[in-house]
């Protein structure tokens, strides 16, 4: 706010520049605020009354002048009222007095979800990115980690069929893999156990991309169904290097853009996996939880913004919740539900319950 105080003692030299800071500072916010609400251009006998401003109508639309002037404001038509620029959003965003707090209604919303919802974590984070969607009203985004360095918990082999298997791995990250295998001998649920047994001891704690080397029992068929399984995970390695990009609520979008041009572009961009996940990395790279118009520096969401929490699990990230919508965004609330959801999420493949 330093070079915005600057200019605007140039031009209003009588006036203390802490309180020139905090009225427009609030005239801003106001106009933000009333903006996200409405999206209609917000006029000075709105702001006049907004908590935290309190002087007349004349004095606001002074102001207003001198922040569409500094560029946070644009007025649309001479008649109008002014809403905010990017630069306008990019400032309240800064200057939240507060990140954003969930109600009460969602909160609770959040906590059936995750005491609910038991199930692999694929289908976990696709049903989660239907939730962020459905708490804000905008289009939800949840990278999930890729399994190439997810260590394997629990390892088992189960009958299917006289020569059929099923082999089920449990992963570090939450994830369930299961691969059928095919077996040269009838084998017995005992001799299914050993082998069962056998790969858990050299297997649980190494990654599907290490090499794994699982010496012989002594047990011909139960060395046999041990080489089946080496079989299937040689094949599985190349599967799961890949990130799990799953969106929700891209209906939602028609309400969210008054073009419909801007929803076709944003629809075409969701269904380019590499590109969502690029740009959700991109803006966590550089620090920041909210990317506004061009920041992101992707020109076709040029009239979007677009909020991200990392997902961590035990210090490691593993990948990111992310909600895109308008600039003319709720930014509060869409901060806090993002910062919610990925937190649970990550408790959840940490293999924490994260109850509160």
């Amino acid at each position: 706010m330093t070079s915005t105080s600057d200019r605007a003692n140039a031009s209003d030299t009588h006036v203390d520049q802490d309180e020139l800071n905090a009225r427009r500072a609030a005239i801003l916010e106001a106009v933000v605020t009333e903006y996200i609400g409405t999206a209609e251009p917000v006029g000075s006998s709105h702001v006049a009354t907004a908590p935290g401003v309190q002087v007349s109508s004349a004095t606001v639309r002074s102001e207003m002048v001198a922040l569409e002037r500094e560029g946070y404001l644009v007025q649309p038509h001479t008649s109008a009222g002014r809403i905010p620029t990017d630069k306008g959003y990019r400032f309240f965003v800064d200057h939240l007095t507060e990140p954003g707090v969930l109600g009460a209604a969602q909160h609770q919303q959040v906590s059936l979800f995750f005491d609910q919802v038991h199930v692999e974590m694929e289908t976990m984070l696709e049903r989660a990115s239907g939730l962020l969607s459905e708490m804000t009203s905008y289009a939800a985004v949840v990278v999930g980690p890729s399994h190439e360095s997810a260590s394997i918990r629990s390892v088992q082999v189960v009958g299917l069929a006289p020569r059929l298997a099923l082999l089920v791995l449990v992963l570090s990250d939450g994830a369930v893999e299961k691969r059928t295998i095919e077996l040269e001998a009838d084998a017995t649920d005992d001799t299914l156990a050993r082998a069962g047994a056998t790969l858990s001891a050299h297997l649980i704690g190494k990654t599907l991309s290490a090499g794994w080397t699982v010496p012989t029992s002594g047990e011909g068929e139960v060395d046999q169904v041990i080489a089946a399984v080496g079989g299937a995970l040689e094949r599985m390695e190349g599967s799961t290097d890949t990130d799990h990009v799953f969106v929700g609520g891209p209906a939602r979008l028609a309400e969210s853009f008054d073009a419909v041009e801007t929803v076709r572009t944003v629809l075409s961009i969701l269904e380019q996996q590499l590109v969502v996940v690029t740009l959700l990395r991109d803006v966590l790279s550089r620090g920041l939880s909210v990317a506004i118009g061009t920041e992101h520096g992707y020109e076709p969401l040029a009239s979007c913004a677009v909020v991200v929490a990392p997902l961590t699990a035990d210090g490691q990230e593993l990948g990111a919740v992310g909600l895109l919508g308008p600039t003319r965004m709720d930014y509060p609330r869409a901060l806090a539900a993002a910062h919610v959801v990925g937190e649970r999420l990550g408790e959840r493949l940490g293999g924490h319950d994260g109850r509160r």
